[in-house]
């Protein structure tokens, strides 16, 4: 699910040259590639159009998706369960999925969006901030990083949400583990200097320094949680970046530690 900000980070400063972010790039395009196979983006006919299409996307969202009920359980929601939930279209039912395996769905949720501008809000800041993180890390503990991350603020979030409604419905998008990479950008580069546009100051570009941005960020999604946002997991950005921020710090200790 996209990230909502208060600030529309544009570029951060120049990290040092290397190598190309490949991880990142890899990770958006594989997001862009599904969102356009997917029932979300309206460009494949085999999902059909109005009712039929919506129908087909909560449909896929439930195949693909985290669903925190199934990842308590380990077991696919019974055709009962699905019954129950509301439905996006009338006539539409939700089929059962007994193929399927709740902690493999966790990693296919990261890479399933709903629509355009989820997609596109979430890619934003995994396009300004992991390349930072990337060459820091380098590409396989960035990757690590980024999937582990993922897992850890999903299934965080399904043990928060395990009484409630929203413990049977999916949970799509890559906003837990760019949340992972926000973190740890944090914590790596908090005097990096990023360009915003400020949407109260007519989205004229000012540049702050990293800790402000996303100091604020995580205000903004700490403050939702607590506020109830609707439509969006907030906590899951929470948890996201604590374990981002906590984790390039345990990094970095280790590294001053072997360097004594």
């Amino acid at each position: 699910m996209a990230l909502p900000v208060l600030d529309r980070a544009v570029r951060p400063q120049a990290t040092a040259p290397g190598r190309a972010p490949q991880v990142t790039y890899a990770l958006i395009a594989l997001s862009a590639l599904i969102l356009l196979c997917g029932p979300s983006f309206g460009l494949n006919p085999a999902y059909g159009t109005g009712a039929a299409r919506a129908c087909a996307e909560q449909r896929y969202e439930q195949r693909w998706g985290a669903v925190p009920a199934e990842l308590l359980s380990r077991h696919p929601l019974t055709a009962e369960q699905l019954a129950a939930l509301p439905t996006a279209a009338d006539g539409c039912t939700l089929l059962p999925t007994p193929g399927k395996s709740p902690a493999l769905s966790v990693l296919t949720s990261l890479f399933v969006h709903a629509g355009w501008l989820h997609l596109l809000g979430n890619m934003l800041f995994l396009f300004v901030f992991g390349p930072g993180v990337e060459d820091r890390l380098g590409r396989a503990r960035f990757l690590l990083l980024y999937l582990a991350i993922g897992y850890l603020a999903t299934y965080g979030y399904a043990l928060a949400e395990a009484h409630s409604a929203d413990s049977v419905r999916a949970l799509v998008g890559a906003s837990g583990a760019i949340a992972g990479v926000l973190g740890a950008y944090l914590r790596l580069f908090p005097r990096a200097r990023v360009t915003t546009l400020v949407p109260v100051l007519l989205f004229l570009p000012l540049r702050f320094p990293a800790w402000l941005v996303l100091g604020l960020w995580f205000v903004l999604q700490w403050w939702s949680v607590s506020s109830g946002g609707s439509g969006v997991a907030y906590l899951v950005h929470v948890i996201g970046f604590a374990a981002g921020w906590l984790s390039a710090w345990a990094g970095c200790a280790r590294a001053g530690r072997r360097a004594t």
